[in-house]
């Protein structure tokens, strides 16, 4: 009787969240369910079968050792080891959970600080140098997580707009969390119960979008793999695609780049050394040698360290030659071309105030959250500007400088900085004031590129520093729309 209800349960729960196998222990099972349940993905109507279950498994853990699997569309995969198999499961509680359980981190505010206090005892446990690690392949830190938007109308709710569409926000969000996980799978030490490292996002070095429109009622899955290391940095490329006609199309490509710290986040550590198997993975090796010459060269050549180019200066000259006002000759009279819009009045701006409940495991703010919001008031500003709802073509170079404390009053400034036909550039700046000291720090810089149905005005910068916004806008649009 115990077995013929517990496979039926089972079936049914599994079946419901879309999940490709089952855990092969019963204690697994205990603690997946209760996931399940804080996480609040059952529906109504399966509630008491979930918990007549945990009470069977209470009674019979000790017994009973069975194991039981689920095939979805031909594919088998196990939740009874995360880093030693191809693993799929429920975004975004499972993923974020399994990230606290692989740092010692607490879902209770209170207990989550003990316990990133506790992690300074774990400094002993780094590798002094990269030889002193084990060598990864690619395949070790491949993984692949299911959305069910398609079935689950509750979890809908969370990523879908007033448009029904689905919210990018949210899917950056995943996707930063995914990230976070692969980085730890490449790093798993079976013989540690907790990882020494504090793995955090460095930089997303870009997300192509390869379809514009998601589906709010489409399952989604997420893939992804290490595909190159440096000592202390990881690149980890990452897809994203959706079942819709019977087949899974592409929806866009993600880089995301993460570095390793001590369990202090203070310091950089090492990480295993990454080989490949076969041309392709090595051809995946050089691309990502060739990203971070790439990345080098472009904070060289930073308008920020360096003067423009003689092709930039004259594209700044002409522009302000075409703003003259011919009926006077004075350098300060100046006139906004037909189809024109000033550069600052182009822009929008909010405040966010930084609570716990948007923490990562390390006691700072997700970095999701704030890709998020800047997406977001991003997407407004391109809204507003071109006067309809813009499509995003791709994201490129967020650079993580800072991290954001918890209960930091956190500045959001978005830019149009460039356009051309029906393109939109949009920059977002974010920074930390502090109300006691007046300071202001920046902690991440974001670059959007949107495109309206429609032509839109022409940005026209005024003073010296717009100027310089419109060329870091036309780089950052060169590098994505025309590379």
């Amino acid at each position: 009787m115990f077995f013929h209800l517990l496979r039926l349960s089972v079936d049914v729960v599994f079946v419901h969240i879309n999940l490709l196998s089952l855990p092969s222990s019963l204690r697994q099972l205990q603690f997946f369910l209760f996931c399940c349940l804080a996480a609040d993905v059952f529906s109504p109507s399966l509630l008491p079968g979930v918990e007549l279950l945990l009470s069977l498994l209470f009674l019979e853990a000790s017994a009973v050792k069975t194991t039981l699997t689920e095939r979805r569309q031909n594919e088998t995969c196990s939740l009874d080891s995360l880093f030693t198999a191809d693993v799929t499961f429920v975004l975004c509680f499972p993923v974020r959970n399994r990230l606290r359980e692989i740092v010692g981190a607490s879902t209770n505010w209170s207990d989550h600080q003990q316990a990133m206090a506790d992690r300074v005892s774990l400094s002993s446990m780094l590798a002094k140098s990269q030889q002193d690690l084990p060598a990864r392949r690619m395949k070790d830190s491949y993984l692949e997580v299911h959305l069910p938007l398609g079935s689950e109308p509750q979890l809908r709710e969370k990523y879908l707009t007033f448009h029904n569409t689905v919210r990018f926000g949210r899917i950056l969000e995943d996707l930063d969390s995914l990230a976070v996980l692969i980085s730890y799978s490449h790093t798993y030490n079976s013989a540690l119960k907790r990882s020494p490292l504090s793995i955090v996002t460095a930089l997303v070095d870009k997300i192509d979008m390869r379809h514009h429109v998601i589906y709010p009622d489409c399952d989604i899955k997420f893939s992804g793999r290490v595909t190159w290391v440096g000592r202390t940095s990881i690149e980890a490329k990452m897809h994203m695609s959706q079942y819709r006609d019977g087949a899974y199309a592409p929806v866009l490509d993600a880089t995301f780049v993460m570095v390793a710290r001590d369990p202090e986040n203070k310091r950089a550590a090492f990480v295993n050394p990454l080989k490949a198997d076969g041309p392709e993975e090595e051809k995946l090796l050089q691309e990502g040698e060739a990203n971070k010459s790439r990345r080098v060269e472009l904070s060289t050549a930073s308008l920020l360290k360096v003067a423009p180019t003689d092709d930039e200066r004259k594209i700044i000259h002409s522009l302000f030659l075409n703003t003259l006002d011919t009926n006077t000759v004075s350098f300060r009279s100046r006139v906004l071309p037909p189809n024109s819009v000033w550069m600052e009045d182009a822009k929008l701006k909010g405040l966010e105030i930084c609570h716990p409940q948007e923490r990562n495991i390390f006691n700072r703010i997700f970095g999701g959250f704030l890709m998020r919001k800047a997406y977001e008031l991003g997407w407004a500003n391109a809204c507003s500007y071109g006067g309809c709802r813009p499509n995003l073509v791709a994201v490129d170079d967020i650079l993580f400088q800072k991290p954001v404390e918890i209960g930091s009053l956190l500045l959001l400034s978005s830019q149009v900085c460039y356009t051309q036909g029906k393109y939109i550039q949009v920059r977002v700046h974010s920074e930390v004031f502090d109300p006691l000291t007046r300071q202001h720090n920046t902690t991440n810089v974001f670059h959007y590129t949107f495109i309206s149905d429609r032509d839109v005005p022409n940005i026209i910068p005024k003073t010296y520093g717009e100027s310089m916004l419109y060329l870091d806008g036309k780089r950052h649009f060169n590098q994505t729309v025309e590379p």
